[in-house]
């Protein structure tokens, strides 16, 4: 990799595992220092992490690692499934190829198995969280747009927007089979809708499928043990308030 990936990889992970807090002070020298590597990759790491939102800029100079409040993340993930609900839509409208819709369907099969009834095991939560990353990148692709798709990935930079979130933290709570199993229900609603050339349902849908996420931070709020498993949980502001 170029030392700009391996620089920004390094500093995003530093950031969302929480070993640079919230507000922590960030200069280009003291991350060349920290990470071993030339200040251009360093500056360029930091100008992208800005973008995506991680990193504030201070008025003396350099940056700060935010914070995010309830609200935040909540819009955050609005503006995932407006877009998500698009990507359903144009794919519908638009039709996808039978190998397409093939390969959605073995994704949404390989689900079933997992939350079929029995007790959900720490293996079948990560298995979920691989399925459903793949459901949901696999969607964008039928939409057949490259600046949806461009915009829907700035969107998931964004910590806490992506579709599996806050799974790690679900498999804690007593709800976890229940919202997993209606996820599955709403996936299996959208493919249909697609196959069906429903493009305003297969939207609807989706867009509802996407506050299930809002659902799981609220319930994560409140719940010390399972807001300790959300990647980045350490960058929520106020702790457990919402």
């Amino acid at each position: 990799m170029s030392q700009t990936v391996t620089a920004l990889l390094r500093l995003r992970e530093l950031i969302v595992s929480g070993a640079l807090p919230p507000g922590e002070r960030l200069s280009e020298l003291s991350v060349v220092e920290r990470l071993g590597v030339s200040r251009t990759p360093v500056r360029a790491a930091l100008a992208r992490l800005e973008e995506e939102g991680l990193l504030e800029p201070i008025p003396s100079g350099g940056f700060a690692v935010r914070a995010f409040g309830a609200d935040e993340i909540r819009d955050a993930l609005e503006l995932r499934g407006t877009l998500e609900g698009l990507a359903a839509r144009l794919a519908a409208e638009r039709g996808v190829a039978l190998p397409a819709l093939n390969e959605m369907r073995r994704i949404l099969d390989g689900i079933d198995a997992l939350v079929d009834g029995r007790q959900i095991s720490a293996d079948d939560f990560s298995a979920y969280i691989a399925l459903n990353e793949g459901f949901h990148a696999r969607l964008v692709d039928c939409a057949g747009s490259a600046i949806l798709a461009r915009q829907i990935g700035r969107v998931m930079a964004l910590p806490f927007a992506s579709p599996s979130a806050f799974l790690e933290a679900q498999g804690t709570l007593p709800e976890a089979r229940a919202i997993l199993a209606l996820a599955q229900e709403q996936h299996r609603i959208v493919l249909e809708a697609i196959e069906n050339r429903e493009g305003t349902r297969a939207e609807a849908v989706m867009r509802e499928h996407a506050r299930l996420a809002r659902r799981n931070l609220q319930l994560a709020l409140g719940n010390r043990e399972a807001l300790r498993r959300v990647r980045g949980g350490a960058l929520i502001r106020h702790g457990l308030r919402a």
